[in-house]
């Protein structure tokens, strides 16, 4: 009898430690919105299918694939499950696919055709998929990427009334986009796509997700702002989904809205020991500091930043470790600072420019011109293994820190004319043909904000004036874009036009302990005035 009693006690308490998981469970999943992805599995495979797909639309990779391994094992015959672990190692779609992770997935997209999925949906979805990983090792991503939208595309209209196959096409049509098509026809083609479906299933996280990132860009970013203001609600435990607001708020200049997201995301994923996440919303929230002028809180959050360490396989944290400091120099303006920047070694290059770029920068603006000719050489160094890496997009970036570093460079060797000429050429460059990363919040300074200080040495202040004004419109409530053009503004007599933006430098910098010239000279010129 004791002996019964002591089993059914054990027995009721396992079932109640079991509720008690599942039940902890579905709160959670509750937290990071609402999606169903329909299947052939079983039930207890499509229940997993769905929960790995909650994650997956937030880019939580690991759990992802975690939770589709366990689909299989409920049910070995769940092909679709495969092709969920396959699209969990791609990564984020905006970057190149981990170098370890490409075998794997190509193995996964084997096995789910090995597998034989019981519906032609199904066998659609990794047939489409198939080709992010088949001849990895022969076509470049660039090109693989614009082979995977065309069977997105087909995916999408083959079954209309799938919502899944047009949101992953909507993210797609993103990924794709040339970075030298200002209409963003790509992009708004994406977002009308999604809007009506997020009409339908407002509780979906991709949606939104995907919203803030077909509208990631300037001239189109205020049509983000509902998705930003969103999205975090929608999954409130993903910690990318407490960052990707910041994404809108950083286009249109909201700092405390930026640093507020980017707070809750680096807790969230220190929590869910998320290196990468941490790295790369600790990038943003220096950003954001540095615009309000909150230095010291910036240098902590670089300190943090660099307390962590990144995954060697991490971009996002390779780049934030490089870009963090690197912003809190030439932000400030202290380019003897910069031309001593660590270059902090890692199998990014486009990363690793970054260093070599603000110390270029740094030592030619601060007398060091042979130091800058090396650093930019190295800058030519890095572009051209990205070239031959087949790497065009990250090439083009590095290529315009070359120009910008050789601009300077012939700027302070007493070649004005040549320097300024080379300035304007890179801010058309960066303007015309390129676009920010999902990666970075933006480049160490925007060209045109540069060439507008160079503008402004040279006693140009007419033109710099127009140039500030022309980064105020891209980049807008930027510390040195109301710097720059106010000091224009005084040095042409245009004394209201000065005052408004010492003004606005001022109201920006409202919390701002920093010693920071600008604000002093901003403060004395509005008490004058």
């Amino acid at each position: 009898m004791r002996a019964f009693l002591v089993a059914s006690t054990l027995a009721a308490a396992t079932i109640v430690a079991a509720c008690s998981i599942a039940g902890a469970q579905d709160q959670a999943d509750q937290k990071l919105g609402k999606v169903h992805f329909a299947t052939t599995c079983n039930e207890v495979a499509q229940r997993r299918f769905d929960r790995a797909m909650r994650y997956q639309h937030s880019f939580w990779y690991a759990q992802s694939k975690e939770i589709y391994e366990e689909a299989l094992k409920a049910d070995p015959t769940c092909a679709i499950a495969y092709w969920g672990m396959a699209l969990s190692l791609l990564g984020n779609p905006h970057s190149a696919i981990p170098a370890p992770n490409l075998p794997l997935g190509l193995a996964a997209i084997q096995k789910a055709k090995e597998t034989d999925a019981k519906s032609e949906r199904e066998r659609d979805y990794i047939d489409a998929l198939s080709v992010m990983y088949v001849d990895y090792d022969k076509v470049p991503q660039q090109a693989r990427v614009q082979t995977y939208l065309k069977k997105m595309e087909a995916l999408a209209a083959k079954y209309p009334d799938d919502d899944e196959a047009q949101i992953f096409y909507a993210i797609t049509l993103n990924v794709a986009a040339s970075p030298a098509d200002k209409t963003y026809a790509n992009q708004l083609k994406g977002a009308a796509i999604l809007e009506p479906i997020w009409q339908r299933q407002p509780q979906h996280p991709g949606i939104a997700h995907y919203l803030i990132h077909l509208y990631d860009y300037p001239a189109i970013a205020a049509k983000g702002l509902p998705a930003a203001l969103r999205y975090a609600k929608i999954a409130p435990n993903a910690p990318h989904a407490q960052h990707m607001p910041s994404h809108i708020f950083t286009r249109v200049g909201y700092w405390k809205e930026s640093i507020a997201a980017n707070l809750a995301s680096v807790a969230a994923a220190r929590a869910a020991e998320e290196t990468g996440e941490q790295l790369h919303g600790g990038d943003y929230m220096v950003y954001a500091y540095l615009q309000l002028a909150q230095d010291d809180k910036a240098r902590q959050a670089i300190d943090a930043i660099e307390a962590i360490t990144p995954d060697a396989n991490s971009f996002a944290g390779a780049f934030a470790r490089a870009a963090a400091p690197a912003r809190y120099v030439v932000e400030r303006g202290d380019w003897s600072a910069a031309a001593k920047l660590d270059v902090k070694p890692n199998k990014f290059p486009q990363a690793m420019a970054i260093s070599y770029f603000a110390r270029a920068l740094g030592e030619a603006r601060s007398g060091g011109v042979a130091a800058a000719k090396a650093d930019a050489a190295k800058l030519v160094e890095l572009r051209d293994r990205l070239r031959s890496a087949k790497s065009d997009y990250w090439a083009t970036q590095v290529d315009v820190e070359q120009q910008i570093a050789n601009a300077w460079i012939l700027y302070a060797d007493g070649k004005h004319d040549d320097g300024l000429k080379a300035m304007s050429a890179a801010a058309n460059t960066e303007d015309n043909k390129t676009e920010k990363a999902p990666v970075t919040p933006g480049p160490l300074a925007p060209a045109r904000e540069l060439y507008g200080f160079m503008l402004l040495d040279h006693g140009m202040a007419r033109e710099a004036l127009a140039a500030f004004e022309a980064t105020k419109a891209k980049e807008p409530n930027r510390f040195n874009g109301y710097s720059g053009a106010a000091q224009a503004a005084q040095q042409l007599g245009e004394t209201a036009t000065a005052k408004s933006n010492y003004e606005k430098l001022i109201a920006l910098a409202a919390d701002s302990k920093s010693d920071r010239p600008a604000l002093a000279k901003a403060r004395t010129f509005v008490a004058s005035n």
